[in-house]
């Protein structure tokens, strides 16, 4: 409500109670009504003159101040000039939003707190497994292992080998999703055949899918060359990190198979397997890092756990979108866009 009309009706109360109080006592209309026209002007200007110096004007003041502090301002550009109708009104409206705005970031921030403690568990954990197993191996051949049995001794080298590999690996993906997610590693864009290099990365795991009894596809219905335009090496990159994973936690005699499908713009590639699948529960934090489905599994098949991260930021450095569907028991589809060139 205006302050004009709120201060009008108020005076007119006064002055209407005045005049009835008179007309009570002297019984003359005209007198009454006088009483109340007179009444009712004095204390609208005194009402008026005290709302606006000592309520609204600082009422005012407090909504500009909200408003600006909210828009980024300092507090000395904050204090400056902002003329609005109805303050009091603005006030409310601007505070309540600014509650949910402050409730909406203190979400945000304990749902930080709770992933930068699950992260450091995580990878406190991916650090102490092989470095752990590295200490007591290497302890056992200084205890006399190399001398007393040169086979066993040898058996244990390897083992800590492989788990000093472990960590070069897991060094390496950190250092290289630290890079990804700062923007320290710049795309190198080009137009390249997707068909051919979605082959030249089945052929590279061939070997590695025949040790597991796996078959991998390609099984798209475009032969011709597919022009895509991205940075052939990440993209690489990411094709070799999604059919190794289909590897990993597929079954045996299984199928992994990759298909294209052409997009307005777009070119949609997918990797599907007919492996271990994943719950539906876990598809909205497969991209996480350090993430496991099953801890158990992840162990026995290695990798450094951060596959998928590194997929995922390299995909959103194309500025395109990568996605999962999947059903327990049946198998997994991965999916990632990429932009075709456009012809002028």
């Amino acid at each position: 409500m205006n302050l004009s009309i709120f201060t009008l009706l108020i005076s007119s109360s006064i002055g209407l109670l005045a005049a009835a109080i008179d007309y009570f006592h002297r019984g003359s209309l005209t007198v009454s009504i006088l009483i109340f026209v007179t009444v009712a002007l004095i204390c609208y200007v005194i009402l008026l003159n005290l709302f606006e110096r000592f309520v609204y004007k600082r009422i005012r003041n407090v909504y500009k101040l909200i408003r600006n502090l909210k828009l980024g301002k300092g507090l000395k550009d904050a204090l400056g000039e902002q003329i609005t109708d109805d303050p009091i009104r603005d006030a409310e409206r601007e505070v309540q939003n600014w509650a949910k705005q402050r409730i909406s970031e203190l979400d945000k921030l304990r749902e930080q707190a709770k992933f930068r403690k699950e992260f450091l568990s995580n990878i406190s954990h991916e650090f102490k497994t092989p470095l752990f197993a590295t200490q007591g191996y290497v302890e056992t051949l200084q205890d006399g292992l190399l001398d007393d049995d040169p086979e066993m001794a040898r058996n244990f080298l390897e083992k800590a080998a492989r788990n000093l590999d472990r960590l070069s690996y897991l060094i390496q993906d950190l250092d290289e999703i630290s890079k990804l997610e700062t923007g320290i590693i710049s795309l190198t864009l080009e137009n390249f055949d997707i068909v051919a290099l979605i082959k030249e990365c089945i052929e590279d795991l061939e070997g590695k899918a025949k040790q597991h009894n796996i078959r991998i596809r390609y099984t798209g219905k475009l032969n011709h060359p597919v022009i895509v335009k991205g940075d052939r090496k990440r993209v690489q990159q990411v094709l070799i990190n999604l059919l190794d994973n289909s590897i990993k936690y597929g079954k045996k005699d299984g199928m992994t198979s990759v298909s294209i499908f052409p997009l307005f713009e777009q070119v949609l590639v997918e990797v599907t397997d007919n492996g271990i699948g994943i719950d539906e529960k876990n598809l909205s934090r497969v991209f996480e890092r350090f993430y496991r489905t099953d801890a158990s599994r992840s162990r026995e098949v290695g990798g450094s756990g951060l596959g998928l991260a590194i997929v995922k930021h390299i995909i959103e450095a194309h500025e395109q979108n990568v996605n999962v569907r999947s059903t327990a028991g049946i198998g997994t589809t991965f999916g990632f866009t990429l932009e075709t060139p456009k012809h002028n």
